[in-house]
């Protein structure tokens, strides 16, 4: 498990005018003046923002947690309806998705690396909706809908979070059901054929007792990538989600909020197009078996490494299939000193791709894939004290219980004898590999059971001290089985021959049955003192401890792994300071923090020349990760906006001499190298977003007044490597993102009318590189610019 929260340190981007707010702080202005206004669901009376880092609601700037907050009214005019848009306003925010399964969230270059998920380890980063923990990072993938905002906690968060929250959380609210009735809508279109209607219907079915909220969202976009096999798009994208919500309030003291949610989205994904080829390690020496000198042997032709041509090249079926659905009921009960919340929820999650396992045109690997079926259940139940006292607590136990059924597919086609094997007898290869497949089974299973409690001592009105901590047990088990299914007959070969092409295919999926189990108990806690020494700056200090428990490696396991891995530990220490100057007008955050991990868990990836490479997990004995953050908001008057943030990350490995070698380093003559004082891998050390919002008055229209407004953002990251062996080839080159907005509304939202921008100067630049230990450099390229017209209401 993990800890709590750390130094405040938070931005919103209000579109005071109403464009979006692109970064993140809290707004000054108050929101019932400004023309477009800041998400009024989330703010005071005096248009403070509103959050829940500490379980209770506080005002962001009173908080001593290192916080970024991106509110409804951003997300709407920004367009940014999922978390990968999401992070170009957050820079210590890092989403990488190879496919939705396969997705790493960071906070301040921790949470997981950049490799391909493994079922038995859990991120860093805890991913929240509505105070339920989604247990899955793929379960985070799906458009996010009806948001009332998202606070980006920075730093471990384990006392209040629990749940593996190491490097921090992402904790989602959505809109509550309304009193009132209330609706609405809006319809986007824009190149490659990209539609999307979203909707939020509301309205009381008992006055002042009972209201239901419905919202859903629809969006289609045609695939950018060519499959020049069959001509198909590639990295298309359907999502289909709804939300259904009723609030009950049977008294003045007791609420009732029952939430159901479904989502279905639907991918051509992933192609991979062609970035570079190379025969040769950096030695200067020619390897065996290169790639270019394997498509020579088959007579194909591979695509020229021009990846901005947006083309691949695939003979298998491929796509990202998933669903998710669950059932929350939160009961929230004030009892005049404290309120008690129980939060109940069970979630399922499904997940089908198909994949080619050799990005070429040839019959290689024909599947190379594994499905998921996921459920969870937990109960969380925390006791807080109302109103402000001498001593403010929250005190709570929390359980929590997930099974992952992992269904894997490898299979090989005509091609894959002379691909792996040129130099064996082709009776054997083609007997062991042409037609072979292995399927596997895992059924990793998790029990956590967990104690928190953590109280505010206000020493003063300017000084407080807060401390917390959090007991966890986790029990872990399950089971890897891995069986073939399909291949020749080996019994029609002579013995010796049967015994070679068993041989060949042991390096590919061996037959292999085990299982395994772990109990962890950690402790999580946090210390911070803060220091309001003006009524609008606040300084604090803050040491907290995370864990993240151990992991289970039920996968084909190298010669000398273990199936546990041990569990990871971090240790934080933060400074920060939050201050509001010239009458509110100009908002400046700041923090700096020093983090040492211990036993950092990670996805080790060993290549093999003449069979299937093998994935598994470990632990890497340090890691530190310190760095500075600030962010500025500055609202001069009520039509204009401009905010400001920034991050610098140093994120290095401090003791890891037995990491994978990189394939152009020779793998075979030196498997290990030592990546001691590297920077880890999807981490870049300059991250920074821009954004400005202008609104002008132009007239009168049936007594309401009509607005011209603009908005713009920019977001860029300085260069990182995406691969765990810190391979030169998979080194992504620093890039900027600049998006626009301009539009007319009315003041009072009934209608408006937008024309943006995304990546408007159309850059070319890549979200991942893989360089295979063949010699074979692939990549995901990003989105091209992408334009459109969106149409709002709101009645």
């Amino acid at each position: 498990m993990t800890i709590k929260k750390n130094n405040i340190n938070m931005f919103r981007l209000p579109l005071a005018i109403g464009a979006s707010v692109t970064a993140l702080a809290a707004a000054p202005a108050k929101a019932d003046e400004a023309p477009l206004p800041v998400v009024a669901e989330a703010a005071s009376d005096d248009g403070a923002i509103i959050v829940m880092a500490r379980r209770r609601e506080e005002e962001a700037q009173d908080v001593p947690v290192a916080l970024s907050v991106v509110d409804a009214t951003t997300l709407e005019r920004t367009g940014n309806f999922t978390l990968g848009q999401v992070q170009q306003l957050v820079p210590s925010l890092q989403v990488f998705s190879f496919n939705p399964r396969n997705t790493n969230i960071n906070i301040r270059g921790l949470g997981s690396n950049v490799a391909l998920t493994n079922d038995g380890l859990e991120n860093g980063v805890g991913f929240y909706v509505d105070n339920v923990y989604y247990g899955r990072p793929g379960q985070s993938q799906f458009d996010l809908i009806d948001l009332q905002q998202i606070e980006v906690l920075r730093g471990p968060q384990g006392t209040l979070f629990g749940k593996n929250t190491t490097a921090g959380a992402i904790n989602i609210t959505t809109r509550l059901p309304s009193f009132d009735p209330e609706f609405t809508g809006e319809a986007t279109f824009g190149t490659y054929d990209y539609h999307q209607v979203r909707a939020s219907l509301s309205a009381p079915l008992i006055a002042d007792k009972a209201a239901f909220r419905i919202s859903v969202a629809d969006t289609h976009r045609d695939g950018f990538l060519t499959n020049l096999f069959d001509g198909s798009k590639a990295q298309d994208y359907d999502n289909f989600s709804i939300r259904g919500q009723f609030l009950l309030k049977p008294t003045e003291n007791l609420s009732i909020r029952l939430i159901g949610d479904y989502s279905n989205q639907k991918q051509r994904f992933v192609l991979s197009v062609p970035v570079a080829y190379f025969s040769s390690y950096d030695s200067g020496l020619t390897f065996p078996n290169a790639f270019l000198q394997r498509v020579a042997r088959a007579g194909y032709a591979p695509l020229p490494a021009d990846p901005f041509a947006r083309r691949g090249d695939s003979d298998s079926h491929y796509q990202a299939f998933m669903k998710g659905y669950g059932v929350s009921g939160e009961v929230n009960w004030d009892l005049g000193p404290a309120s008690l919340t129980s939060v109940t929820a069970y979630r399922w999650w499904d997940w089908n791709p198909a994949n080619d396992g050799d990005s070429t045109g040839l019959p290689v690997i024909t599947k190379g894939q594994q499905a998921n079926r996921q459920r969870q259940f937990s109960q969380e139940i925390r006791l807080a004290s109302n109103d402000e006292n001498s001593i403010d607590y929250v005190l709570g136990a929390y359980y929590f219980w997930q099974i992952i059924r992992g269904y894997g597919a490898s299979a090989y086609g005509s091609a894959a004898p002379d691909w792996y094997a040129p130099t064996a007898n082709p009776v054997i290869a083609n007997a062991a590999l042409n037609g072979f497949e292995a399927n596997s089974t895992s059924t990793p299973e998790t029990k956590s059971y967990a104690l928190f409690g953590q109280a505010n001592w206000n020493i003063s009105d300017a000084l407080s001290l807060t401390a917390g901590l959090r007991y966890t047990h986790e029990k872990k088990k399950g089971g890897f089985n891995q069986f073939w299914v399909a291949g020749a007959d080996l019994s029609a070969l002579s013995p010796t021959q049967a015994a070679g092409a068993t041989a060949i295919r042991d390096r590919f999926n061996p037959v292999a049955s085990y299982s395994a189990k772990l109990d962890d108990d950690s402790l999580s806690g946090l210390l911070t003192l803060s220091w309001k020494f003006v009524p609008d700056a606040l300084v604090y200090a803050t040491y907290s401890r995370g864990n993240k428990s151990g992991g289970l490696n039920l996968t084909n396991l190298p010669s000398g792994a273990i199936p546990q891995v041990k569990p990871e530990t971090v240790d934080n220490y933060e400074i920060g300071f939050k201050s509001q100057l010239f009458d509110r007008k100009l908002t400046f955050n700041g923090a700096a923090y020093w983090t040492e991990v211990s036993d950092y868990q990670t996805a080790i990836t060993q290549f093999n020349l003449t069979g299937a490479n093998i994935q598994y997990i470990s632990n890497i004995p340090k890691v530190r990760a310190r760095g500075v953050e600030g962010d500025i908001l500055f609202t001069p008057n009520e039509l204009i906006s401009f905010t400001a943030a920034a991050a610098y990350t140093d994120a290095t490995y401090r003791d890891y001499t037995n990491a994978p070698q990189a394939p152009e380093n020779n793998p075979a003559l030196a498997p290990t190298q030592n990546l001691t004082g590297v920077q880890l891998g999807g981490v870049p050390k300059f991250t920074y977003a821009l954004g400005g919002d202008v609104a002008q008055p132009l007239t009168e229209w049936e007594g309401r007044e009509l607005l011209i407004y603009a908005h713009a953002d920019y977001s860029h990251r300085s260069k990182f490597n995406t691969s765990s062996t810190n391979s030169r080839y998979a080194v992504v080159r620093g890039y900027g993102l600049l998006n626009a907005r301009i539009g007319l509304r009315l003041d009072d939202g009934l209608w408006d009318l937008s024309l943006w921008a995304r990546n408007l100067t159309n850059k070319n630049y890549y979200q991942t590189l893989n360089a295979q230990a063949i010699g074979f450099v692939t990549g995901l390229v990003g989105d091209p610019r992408t334009v459109g017209v969106t149409l709002r209401t709101k009645l």
